[in-house]
């Protein structure tokens, strides 16, 4: 028989918070001990790092061009036509669950799933109903989900209001467990389980902060361009205005209370296995663990994603062949192959025998060759940045004031140092400006002229009002009143 499929995404994890990265402060022991029996690529990123252009990424092998969405579009549906990751494993005869969040829409499209059941973090007014949220009314906790007060785009913090069985990560865990054990044991099975956390809003178990509570906290990465803020450009200023500046206490005890999410989640990730082992499934599953973007976490005094800083953009992706394979290199090995999230399709098909389509534009990473260069892209307008990134130098583009910023992540991997002024960079920042504008389009190709990137002026800083504490969720019961599906919530 094929193999299974087990697709594990989390949500907002950033590629270096991992014990195996070298974080010597997190615990992870069991995506730690899924890296030695598996392949871990570090050098993989969110083309987009934005949770629904990453998302579609992941669920079509497209690229933000190829799917359309470069700037979170709340309202936009999948490309017509195009074969989905769910879709090509059902044609191939597997039996396709998806657990948790999919943040497409409408919500309940199921785009190529058997079945969805789903934890979309409070998002009723675009449509349902949530399967999360009925199950806490079954527990008698009706429209409770948020009474905890934290926002879901803010890092205030609090241990989880209800009782440890309810919180999201057990839900989502306990029913992923349950779609593996009423499998149809005559087909193959292809499981998307898909945390909605260490995304905000931060409110892990009192017994997993309580861990970290008395562990000393590395400082927040700083850098020679990132202390003054009236030299930052732009779309920096935007964010760093946009987000509450945390005093240092305050800081280390939310990136304590992030910590204790991710653990959460590393332990929770034991029961899926060990339901596998227990119904003989899995030495034939081939697992994936990945996450849609990463979080600045205060480092350089930014927070959140749609950065393309390392701490936003790069993510974790380990993948675990099936027992006895080795297809992607030898058990435990790193690939510092360059990887974007739209290769994950491809990879996945190819690892089970199916067909890759061609609207796919990533690689499969069984059998793709090194990338010379990776881009990336974040919103549109005043807010867009852009960046390429080859085997050691990545350039950043911020079209608002036209200005470049060139970090060498071998000698400097936390981007400390901008050297695009440095006299002897100018080589660098010539050959790689080159392959940025050969990937530009859309409305970028009105800021570069014969070649050369031009830009344009930076608009006014305009004072934030964020009355609405950047999307704060409520009572949910009675259920929230439609919405808009086009409005953005908590965007900067």
């Amino acid at each position: 028989m094929q193999p299974n499929i087990l697709f594990v995404t989390v949500d907002q994890w950033p590629g270096h918070l991992l014990g195996h990265a070298g974080n010597d402060t997190i615990e992870t022991p069991t995506i730690d001990r899924l890296a030695e029996v598996g392949t871990r690529f570090p050098n993989t990123y969110a083309q987009t790092p934005i949770c629904i252009p990453s998302r579609r990424s992941l669920m079509t092998g497209m690229t933000s061009r190829g799917h359309g969405d470069r700037d979170f579009q709340p309202d936009l549906k999948m490309p017509e036509g195009a074969p989905t990751l769910a879709g090509c494993f059902g044609k191939a005869g597997y039996q396709t669950t998806a657990i948790g969040k999919l943040h497409v829409y409408p919500p309940r499209d199921r785009i190529g799933f058997d079945d969805a059941i789903l934890a979309e973090e409070g998002r009723g007014h675009l449509g349902g109903p949530d399967d999360y949220e009925m199950y806490l009314a079954d527990c008698g906790h009706a429209g409770d989900q948020f009474m905890h007060g934290m926002s879901n785009n803010e890092y205030s913090w609090r241990t989880w209001h209800l009782p440890e069985e309810t919180h999201v990560t057990n839900w989502t865990t306990r029913t992923a467990a349950r779609a593996i054990k009423r499998r149809d044991p005559t087909r193959p099975s292809f499981w998307h389980v898909s945390y909605t956390h260490p995304h905000p809003p931060i409110v892990p178990l009192a017994s997993y902060f309580d861990r970290y509570a008395r562990r000393a906290m590395t400082a927040p990465v700083t850098g020679d361009w990132s202390e003054n803020d009236d030299t930052l450009p732009f779309v920096l200023k935007a964010v760093r205005r946009y987000y509450a500046s945390l005093p240092p206490e305050q800081l280390s005890d939310m990136r304590r209370a992030f910590y204790a999410l991710c653990t959460h989640i590393d332990h929770q990730l034991r029961l899926l296995i060990g339901t596998l082992r227990e119904e003989k499934l899995l030495d034939n599953t081939i697992i994936v663990f990945t996450s849609d973007h990463g979080d600045m976490l205060g480092d350089h005094g930014f927070y959140g994603k749609r950065l393309m800083y390392e701490a936003s953009a790069r993510v974790p992706l380990i993948i675990v062949d099936k027992t006895g394979e080795h297809r992607l290199g030898q058990a435990g090995g790193s690939d510092d192959r360059l990887v974007a999230l739209h290769d994950l399709m491809p990879t996945m098909l190819d690892l089970a025998g199916i067909a890759i389509p061609q609207t796919c534009e990533g690689e499969s990473l069984a059998a793709a060759p090194q990338r010379s260069h990776i881009y990336g892209e974040s919103h549109l307008g005043a807010r867009a940045s852009r960046m390429v990134r080859d085997e050691r130098h990545k350039l950043i583009w911020y079209p608002a004031g036209n200005r470049l910023q060139l970090f060498d992540l071998v000698n400097d991997p936390d981007e400390r140092h901008d050297l695009s002024a440095e006299p002897g960079s100018g080589a660098v920042v010539s050959r790689l400006t080159e392959l940025l504008v050969s990937e530009l389009y859309g409305e970028d190709l009105d800021y570069v002229k014969d070649g050369t990137l031009v830009g344009f002026g930076e608009p006014e800083l305009e004072a934030v009002d964020n009355r609405g504490l950047s999307g704060q969720r409520g009572v949910h019961y009675p259920p929230v009143p439609p919405a808009n599906p086009s409005e953005k919530v908590g965007a900067f």
